[in-house]
């Protein structure tokens, strides 16, 4: 365990007015700042750890309650962090929590660093840095298979997979290595080669299979954009507040009603999904307009998916075919509004102005046809594979350069076996795929690393 001189301080609640906040202290110092501002309702002795007091916080400078609270302290190594912890349980005001938080420090505490918590813990080996990563990735999650998979990857169950991997092969390095302390008399380099070879092998394909993961664990993740466009009053509006349950966009029948853009984070069977709804696209526009329809061609641009969305009562007009001639190179779903109304563009007609590319019928006024969308959405998102049921899922983009990292140093391993390397030169590739597996966990990981991934943290964390 590393020892930390100073002891942290921070409110660990979201700001705002709530039914409880909490004031959060770790290290050496946490059980005397107790004894000072703490004052129970019953002198029962030494506190015990991990048991609740209830009593007052009281101003150290008249002796004034500031709060009714309840305390923890959780002694190391027994806590989050590793260290004494000491949790001030508030009533949730602002004024309250800032009031505490400021005795604490006047009795010697530090403000703590954003994620300083959670990278105590980290240093003081309650987690590894690919747990202390699904922390933040628990709190932000946005969808339940989203939790999931945070969950997953903070119970360790990425970790046990990547730490299986380094053990095979250090194994393989451990025996390459005392071959080295022999003739090549002794040992030759085919005896060597032919077993290990295909156990490194046997490692490309584990830490390959984790790589093939990244995509569908980054989309549970980090979410997926997608823009809604087309010409006015077609209904993207409608659509958007239908997509997301709840009246968020102004919908009349005035042409050009939205201007600028409307952005809402939506869950779409599972998948955390950026709806962005778009000014129209027509010609001669205002000049506000034409601000609008520019905003429009650079959130396409930069969209996962474009849902083009026409008017299934009336012809298909120019307008239309520019606004999905100019999207075909993204992931699109031409979506056909007004399906309770007459038809007025034949499905046949669709497939020969736009080959390849099937519609999808609703009625954004209605709801009809929202859950097929839905479910188009999903399948394009997931590239028409169904998601995966376990939870061992890739979805930090610096793991992930660091597996393909570790691959490659296997492969040059691999190929310098084939072509009779030294051990020596072998034992070195070996060794920088290990330590290039070991940066995942944090076991070889720089300190500039380690501030800019706890950077992101709150404070609190």
């Amino acid at each position: 365990m590393l020892a930390h001189d100073d002891t942290i301080a921070a409110i660990a609640t979201p700001p705002g007015a709530g039914g409880i906040g909490i004031v959060r202290i770790s290290g050496p110092g946490s059980e005397d700042v107790c004894q000072v501002l703490f004052r129970p309702k019953s002198t029962a002795g030494p506190l015990k750890s991990h048991h609740f007091y209830h009593g007052d916080i009281v101003s150290s400078a008249n002796g004034n309650a500031i709060d009714e609270v309840l305390v923890v302290l959780m002694r190391a190594p027994n806590s989050y962090t590793g260290e004494d912890v000491l949790e001030i349980h508030c009533h949730g005001g602002n004024l309250i929590l800032h009031a505490v938080l400021t005795e604490a420090i006047m009795k010697g505490c530090r403000l703590a660093d954003r994620g300083e918590f959670t990278k105590r813990a980290y240093l003081n080996g309650r987690m590894d840095l690919l747990q202390a990563e699904a922390v933040m990735d628990l709190i932000t999650a946005r969808t339940d298979r989203g939790r999931e998979i945070a969950l997953a990857g903070l119970k360790g169950n990425l970790s046990e997979k990547i730490q299986s991997i380094r053990s095979d092969l250090i194994e393989i390095l451990s025996f390459l290595e005392s071959s080295i302390d022999f003739s090549e008399e002794e040992i030759s380099s085919p005896e060597f080669s032919r077993p290990h070879w295909q156990e490194i092998e046997g490692i490309l394909a584990s830490i390959n299979g984790i790589l093939e993961t990244y995509r569908e664990g980054k989309l549970f993740r980090d979410g997926f954009n997608v823009v809604i466009t087309g010409r006015p009053n077609v209904g993207k509006s409608s659509l958007l507040n239908r997509l997301l349950g709840e009246r968020r966009a102004i919908v009349t029948s005035v042409p050009g009603t939205t201007r600028d853009f409307i952005e809402e984070t939506v869950n779409i069977n599972g998948i955390p999904v950026l709806l962005t709804d778009t000014a129209g696209i027509r010609k001669f526009p205002e000049e506000v307009e034409r601000e609008g329809i520019a905003l429009v061609w650079e959130k396409t641009l930069m969209a996962d998916m474009v849902i083009v969305l026409v008017d299934g009562s009336t012809p298909l007009t120019e307008e239309d075919v520019e606004v999905i001639d100019k999207n075909r190179k993204k992931p699109l779903i031409l979506a056909v509004n007004k399906s309770d109304l007459t038809h007025q563009i034949p499905d046949k007609h669709i497939s020969e102005v736009f080959p390849g590319i099937s519609a999808v019928w609703i009625s954004a006024k209605y709801g009809e046809g929202i859950e097929a969308l839905k479910e188009k959405i999903k399948a394009m998102a997931l590239d028409n594979e169904d998601y995966s049921t376990s939870d061992l899922l890739l979805t930090n983009l610096r793991h992930k350069s660091a597996l393909q990292k570790a691959a490659s140093s296997l492969l040059a391993a691999q190929s310098g076996i084939l072509n009779g390397n030294s051990a020596e030169l072998t034992a070195f590739e070996l060794k920088e795929s290990l330590d290039h597996l070991g940066s995942i966990a944090g076991d070889t990981t720089s300190e500039d690393i380690l501030d800019k991934i706890f950077s992101t943290f709150c404070v609190g964390k």
